[in-house]
């Protein structure tokens, strides 16, 4: 298999999974379907307010209800669901009953992947009836160079008897490459489908834990674990007969979220709202109190199209054209800004210009 440079650093030797393509053109799904898991590995980045905690996200929206998944799913396009947690099959009826709506609300092409840690036959039978297409197993490493004596074993065999496609995805262990050589090798040699190596990185939740381990940033501008590329060279450039993918702290940054941000940007953006290159939205706001009596004010005496505003109660705002606002806010007597913000459900501000 031809060995292939990817975005930001990462690589390749075979083609990708379906799951994987999917996350590069932003059109995956992040479900997170519970933050319980039996295991605590040292370099876990889920954030503080998941781990551990039975809640349910689609990418950055907290689910309450069903419409809240297909919702998120309709606001990216979405082709499929990569479904994550903590371990999924924690809770594994909730995440059955996931794979179902998605499938009957977008039909059988709708391609689901998940990950997990456990290889218990029964779930795994629960899986594949529910529609479940890949399952992507999170071997621990303290079993790497002896998975071929584990449960994984009869896991991935019941998993591809029942037709699913099977593969791994573990971190790249820098200090661990032999035991990740051992662990692909049996791969191959089982007849699985892929091996996804993702970039050990630094977050938020897991710094303090890794840096007592003795990990260190490659960079100050990067996230990612000194050492990972240069053990992936090396894992890589072996003949390998199955996939082997590399895939960087970057990438997942700076190429995948940014594909599923543009593509959020340009089904939910609002005619009063620009979409930057970066799939961000610019627009402007004006906050206070009155706001009912303001944009009556603004499509009256000021003749702003009704088309190009809109009254944000739950922030207690109307928002409104940049290029409109520039204009009007030195005339309005109000808090003014021009805002740029994520086109996701928890609409995080970029960045904040006051008007005069």
């Amino acid at each position: 298999m031809k060995l292939a440079e990817r975005p930001c650093g990462g690589a390749v030797r075979g083609r990708l999974p379906v799951g994987c393509r999917q996350c590069q053109e932003g059109a995956k799904m992040v479900l997170f379907v519970t933050g319980l898991c039996g295991f605590h590995c040292v370099y876990c980045p889920v954030s503080d307010e998941k781990m551990y905690q039975d809640v349910v996200f689609a990418d950055e929206k907290r689910v309450t209800s069903d419409a809240d998944v297909l919702e998120e799913a309709r606001a990216i396009r979405a082709m499929g669901a990569g479904i994550t947690g903590g371990d999924p099959l924690d809770a594994l009826d909730r995440t059955c009953h996931y794979i179902r709506l998605l499938k009957g609300e977008f039909g059988p092409a709708f391609h689901t992947h998940l990950y997990t840690m456990t290889a218990d036959v029964d779930k795994i039978r629960m899986l594949a009836d529910a529609g479940l297409d890949e399952l992507r197993f999170h071997v621990p490493p303290g079993l790497w160079s002896r998975v071929g004596a584990s449960s994984y074993v009869a896991g991935s065999r019941v998993a591809r008897n029942l037709g699913l496609t099977v593969g791994l995805e573990v971190p790249l262990l820098p200090e661990r490459k032999g035991d990740l050589l051992q662990l692909i090798h049996w791969a191959e040699a089982e007849g699985l489908s892929f091996v996804n190596l993702n970039e050990l990185e630094f977050s938020d939740a897991n710094y303090a834990r890794m840096f007592s381990r003795g990990y260190e940033m490659k960079h100050e501008l990067s996230y990612g674990v000194k050492g990972s590329d240069e053990a992936a060279l090396e894992i890589l450039g072996q003949p390998w007969r199955i996939t082997v993918h590399y895939c960087t702290s970057g990438y997942k940054d700076a190429w995948q979220l940014r594909a599923r941000i543009q593509r959020r940007a340009e089904n939910v953006s609002q005619p009063w709202e620009v979409v930057t290159r970066d799939g961000t939205l610019v627009k402007g706001i004006i906050e206070g109190e009155g706001l009912d009596d303001l944009m009556q004010e603004l499509s009256g005496r000021h003749r702003v199209p009704v088309r190009l505003m809109g009254l944000d109660r739950p922030r207690k705002r109307i928002e409104i054209a940049p290029w409109i606002l520039e204009e009007l806010a030195p005339h309005l007597g109000r808090p003014s800004y021009l805002v740029e913000e994520y086109p996701t459900a928890d609409g995080l501000e970029v960045e904040r210009t006051p008007l005069p």
